[in-house]
């Protein structure tokens, strides 16, 4: 009874903590962590213990195989080299600078101890870096490494520190480090393969949404539990079992399954990722108070904060280097601006891991007590230390955050392509169709498509067609519901069919795309002149047209509305977008073959390739 009343504590106040950095714009981890500190300290709070077990087994199989799920394999297929010299590489240059120094300033704690220290604190906390980079909108590149960065760097780091304990006992020898973290690696991945096969040949056959996830909540525990029972490492075997089944979910699931996965990983995620951080801040009464008094607080305090400073120092200067070394092969339009590789050396904050690992290492071996202080101190330090100044360095040295116009342009040249290919199986319908059906589905794909297109620009002033539509179709649905709530009421009606018609209703209204919001910091000039196919790169941007010149000519002729603008490179013509019911800068392609144009809203420059339908 204690426990369920611990975790529905536990719970309320993992929720109320989000809601209160929310209002205090500062990430949750930061917040919780505080909360987790006064509360060690008050006397009605059970003290709890993060162990091992309950870490490694409990909470980190579930939080990398979420994280896995929303990774993208071929983003992270493109940053291999990146994610491999800082999951791999830096981890165990972290490990043997880390180590050096708590043995230089203790030399009484010995080499293997050290080294365990050392790989303790080398990994940075997937959850920490993510919060933080998706909160201050870091480019998207940044955030991709340091995702794929944590997703790794925790196997490697656990490896070298179960070789260091090993060496600690004298039942592994120092050449055999190597080897057997080869052996670890290699087969997580193994196993990590074999399960994503596994269920995905499962899931091909299985329909119903409620069993599909329920396999899901499975995978990660059985990827983990499989990987150290064969003596691989399970971290790695979850890791790569979550990305190939995130990457392959879109050809094995059905819609409904991934609806239902999604929302539920996103919730259990939520609960778990910041329940750790909480759960770290509950710890900090007890390691305080389990420090010997044999070493005065000054000499501790010392050894933690030069663990702490080698700890940034390592990363900041691998990232220099490596920044350095690329000059040598690598060309310079390829190259990552400065700025971005000192935010991405900046942004190693320690998490979970750290604390629950040092618990690893044998509670026998000299100043056990100071080195569960110097991990806590390093979660803490580059927790509030890094995470706090992150924003202020991209604003200081101006890293270009993302560009959300170029994501809604992206998002809507997608769905154009999409719908395209949908028309051309729609026009492939035989005349036994009814043609009444056929314009229906037509119209509903274009009011997809056109709602994408309107995030980018509409007349000053003016409701798009979609923001009517959403506004229009919204109340209609409140109506709706209040009505079947209202002969739900009545008893008469029962209760699975009463379920189904809401969650219909909800389901509708989830759909519903408006882009007021988003356009709200919307200016979309484009991905530069280089375009991406032959006729985007003969016709480059030009400026908007003159005032004068700043309308559809013929929606005047006909006195119709005019929704955006959009202007032909090749003879200037200004014409309405596919939104505005004339449609004539479409039509102006039609007659003229004109292939390029560009938006004439005010200052953007993006442009759209009608015959390759392409966007630069």
């Amino acid at each position: 009874m204690h426990i369920v009343l611990f975790i529905v504590l536990l719970v309320v106040t993992v929720l109320a903590g989000s809601a209160i950095a929310d209002r205090l714009r500062l990430p949750a981890p930061m917040v919780l962590i505080v909360i987790g500190v006064i509360a060690s300290y008050l006397p009605f709070v059970p003290a709890v213990r993060l162990t091992p077990e309950l870490v490694l087994l409990g909470l980190l199989p579930p939080l990398l195989y979420s994280s896995a799920l929303k990774t993208s394999l071929v983003d992270i297929r493109a940053n291999l080299r990146t994610v491999a010299m800082l999951s791999i590489a830096l981890v165990v240059v972290t490990t043997v600078t880390v180590g050096a120094t708590v043995h230089l300033l203790m030399p009484d704690v010995p080499w293997p101890v050290a080294l365990a220290v050392g790989a303790v604190v080398a990994p940075p906390d997937a959850v920490s870096a993510s919060a933080v980079a998706r909160r201050i909108g870091l480019p998207r590149q940044i955030v991709t490494v340091l995702e794929g960065e944590s997703l790794l760097n925790d196997a490697t780091a656990l490896v070298a520190l179960r070789a260091a304990v090993a060496a600690i006992a004298g039942t592994v020898a120092v050449g055999s480090i190597g080897l057997d973290f080869l052996i670890a690696a290699g087969g997580g991945v193994i196993v990590g393969l074999a399960v994503a096969f596994a269920v995905l040949t499962v899931r091909r056959w299985v329909h119903d949404p409620a069993v599909d996830t329920g396999i899901s909540f499975v995978v990660p525990f059985a990827a983990y539990l499989l990987g150290e029972e064969l003596h691989a490492s399970g971290v790695i075997a979850v890791v790569v079992a979550g990305l190939l089944i995130g990457h392959k979910a879109p050809l094995v699931q059905t819609s409904t399954s991934r609806l239902t996965e999604n929302a539920t990983w996103t919730s259990i995620a939520f609960l778990l990722e910041h329940a750790v951080f909480l759960l770290i801040g509950l710890q900090f009464s007890q390691i305080i108070a389990g420090v010997s008094h044999s070493l005065s607080w000054g000499f501790v305090l010392g050894v933690c904060a030069a663990a702490l400073a080698v700890v940034i120092l390592t990363r900041l200067a691998w990232m220099c280097a490596s920044r350095l070394v690329m000059t040598l092969w690598v060309p310079a339009d390829r190259r990552p601006p400065w700025p971005n590789v000192v935010v991405t050396g900046w942004a190693g904050m320690r998490g979970v891991v750290t604390i629950a690992a040092v618990f690893v290492i044998p509670a026998s071996v000299p100043h056990h007590d100071v080195l569960v202080l110097i991990a806590l101190v390093a979660v803490l330090g580059t927790l509030y230390l890094q995470g706090l100044t992150l924003p202020w360095l991209t604003r200081v040295l101006r890293v270009v955050p993302n560009d959300p116009a170029a994501d809604a342009l992206a998002r809507a040249t997608l769905l154009q392509k999409a719908a395209d290919a949908g028309n051309t199986v729609l026009a492939s319908c035989g005349e036994q169709d009814d043609p009444a059906v056929v314009q229906m589905i037509r119209d509903r794909q274009d009011q997809r498509t056109f709602a994408a297109w309107e995030r980018l620009s509409t007349q000053v002033g003016q409701e798009s067609p979609s923001d009517a539509f959403t506004r229009i179709r919204t109340r209609m649905l409140a109506a709706e519901r209040a009505r079947v709530l209202e002969i739900r009421s009545k008893g008469k009606v029962p209760s699975h069919v009463v379920r189904e018609v809401l969650g219909m209703l909800d389901f509708e209204e989830s759909l519903l795309d408006s882009g007021t919001e988003a356009r709200e910091d919307i200016v979309a000039t484009g991905s530069g002149e280089g375009g991406w196919c032959e006729d985007l790169r003969r016709y480059p941007a030009v400026g908007t047209p003159a005032p004068e010149r700043a309308f559809c000519r013929r929606c005047r002729e006909e006195g119709t509305t005019t929704v955006a603008l959009r202007q032909c490179l090749e003879c200037g013509e200004v014409g309405c977008c596919d939104s505005s019911p004339g449609q004539h800068a479409t039509a102006h392609f039609h007659d003229t073959s004109h292939p390029v144009m560009q938006s004439a809203e005010p200052g953007e420059t993006w442009r759209w390739c009608y015959v390759h339908q392409a966007t630069a």
